[in-house]
């Protein structure tokens, strides 16, 4: 096996240049054809151009590309286990041996690239390879749905790092990481990656990490793109410093925070995890439980075996150079008052155990009391803080079905209904969509999954707000409705399918458009020359046979009730 080449990537940001030079690149860039990077993209230049990706320092070129999805290493023979590409539209203005300037959300260009590679990639060889799967409840498989097909690379000159506002004194580089860890005085550095608020169990464990291997602790929580429906970091980064200024020996821990955009998947991604710990200076690394899982796939099965990214980053934790500090699950021993790993306790001992489920639940549901072994009364609190009651939280109740169905009717009804219990509800049909936010788009496969990622998008930011939203809306393919599932957030998404069978549809279709597409007259039509792809688990299924729209309405009351949205 070959060795991890340059663990301690250099920075492709030069601070070293005059300000001048500088302003002067940016003067240049502006007269180059340009490509804005999505959110994700802008999260991997940053790690990319601070050597948090060492050996990376590009966009995947296609050897690159297709040997770490069928090995997980880079052409070189260097170990790197996730794919990071940089695909664009198929109207980019892309050509080889082109520089062309890449920009942020604001429109502010960020750096430039030399193609000198444009391929296509595989997403379902890509799927199935990298994340084990093709189900389109995994977030990044229902994502790459929307990813441009082809994939561009070339040497990067990075001319400004991202801007952040917030917590700029924890925004650590490698280099700086490395920097401060050196002061600690210890030789040993212990890695631990998280994406929820610290319980406990979590403090004890890392605690006692420190302590096996005498060494400090990063604590390196992500804060670019986790799952979705994760707790945000703004309130999770208010818990760690706290934690970490009151409970914690101050030479022996280092909080510095990383803006990478997750992948969940599983196994590799833990491989991945170390890795780039490793460029950050740590020698060990905690992995979990359950480590970087995006959760349970449509059938309600885990995605990944509890304990498999611990067994694999254990295999090539000589080459990478960072040693596994695996945990099991850590129960509470009531009797002794002590934390202890799950399976080094007897069969019949007495213990006391939240889920990191039952945790999110509570959150969600704000206001109620957990025991203090489990949490720190800190913790509970600053979650408190951002997340009201679940009855005062924001939902997304999202009608699924073929033209003429029932959608917009029983919407129409759950909406006067919900006002009822005293919620201000947002309409979304998806007739009236067409109309004022989607103008000018077609009925290809493109232009629909435009048309309803530009609704999830309006739903999640009313959701978000803690708004009520419900969207009616043909919604034909399960990758799009995933998608904005994710967006939402899945513990506060209700797809509903209204299940009527094409037949009934065509019956019941007073406007004739049905006619019109069997006719030939309308082309893409969903049902006739165009696939509907129903949900595989839907949060409901209504029938529309034998329960009229109302009594449809009033079962969608009870789900919401019976889950603590209504009171």
């Amino acid at each position: 096996m070959s060795k991890l080449i340059s663990p301690f990537g250099g920075s492709l940001v030069d601070p070293t240049i005059p300000r001048e030079n500088l302003l002067e690149a940016l003067e240049r860039a502006k007269t180059l054809p340009s490509v804005h990077l999505s959110g994700r993209a802008i999260c991997d230049l940053e790690l990319l151009a601070t050597g948090a990706f060492s050996p990376l320092d590009r966009f995947m070129r296609s050897q690159d590309y297709d040997r770490v999805v069928a090995e997980m290493r880079l052409a070189n023979g260097a170990l790197f286990p996730i794919p990071v590409t940089l695909p664009v539209a198929d109207d980019a203005p892309v050509k080889l041996d082109r520089e062309i300037s890449l920009l942020d959300s604001r429109n502010e260009i960020v750096a430039t690239i030399t193609v000198d590679e444009i391929y296509e990639w595989d997403l379902v060889k890509t799927s199935h390879e990298v994340f084990g799967t093709n189900d389109e409840r995994h977030p990044l498989v229902a994502e790459m749905h929307r990813w441009g097909k082809r994939n561009i690379s070339g040497p990067l000159k990075v001319l400004r790092l991202p801007k952040h506002f917030d917590f700029r004194e924890l925004r650590l580089t490698p280099a700086q990481t490395r920097s401060q860890l050196e002061t600690r005085g210890f030789e040993n550095i212990v890695a631990f990656q998280t994406r929820n608020p610290l319980h406990r169990a979590h403090e004890e464990l890392t605690k006692r990490a420190i302590e096996e291997v005498n060494g400090v602790l990063l604590l390196h929580p992500v804060v670019g793109m986790t799952k979705p429906g994760d707790i945000d970091y703004f309130t999770r980064v208010r818990t760690y410093k706290v934690l970490a200024r009151k409970y914690y020996d101050q030479n022996r821990i280092l909080l510095s925070l990383l803006p990478l955009a997750m992948r969940l998947a599983g196994p590799r991604e833990a491989l991945w995890h170390a890795l780039i710990r490793r460029n950050y200076g740590a020698n060990h690394m905690i992995i979990g439980r359950d480590h970087a899982s995006p959760g349970n796939d449509s059938s309600g099965k885990p995605f990944y075996p509890p304990y498999a990214a611990q067994e694999l980053v254990q295999s090539f934790a000589d080459e990478v150079g960072v040693k596994v500090l695996p945990f099991g699950e850590f129960v509470y021993l009531p009797e002794e008052e002590r934390y202890e790993d799950v399976r080094k306790i007897k069969q019949d001992a007495a213990t006391a155990q939240l889920s990191g489920t039952q945790a999110r639940e509570w959150y969600r549901e704000g206001g109620a009391e957990l025991p203090a072994w489990f949490v720190r009364p800190e913790v509970s609190e600053a979650i408190a803080t951002t997340y009201p009651p679940r009855h005062r939280q924001g939902f997304c109740v999202w009608f699924t079905g073929l033209s003429a169905s029932g959608k917009s009717t029983t919407a129409e009804i759950l909406t006067v209904l919900l006002q009822e219990f005293g919620r201000q509800v947002t309409l979304l049909d998806g007739d009236v969509v067409r109309h004022h936010l989607s103008r000018g788009l077609g009925f290809s496969k493109e232009d629909r999954d435009t048309n309803i990622r530009r609704i999830g998008f309006v739903a999640a930011e009313i959701v978000k707000h803690q708004g009520t939203v419900i969207c009616a809306a043909v919604s034909p393919y399960r990758a799009a409705r995933n998608d904005v599932r994710n967006a939402v957030g899945a513990e506060r998404f209700i797809e509903v399918f209204v299940n009527t069978p094409l037949e009934e549809c065509e019956r019941r279709d007073v406007k004739g458009m049905y006619l019109k597409a069997r006719r030939g007259e309308l082309k893409n039509f969903t049902g006739v020359d165009d696939p509907y792809e129903p949900p595989v688990h839907p949060e409901l299924v209504l029938e529309t046979l034998n329960n009229t729209a109302e009594e449809n309405a009033r079962l969608i009351i009870d789900y919401l009730s019976d889950r603590g949205f209504l009171k």
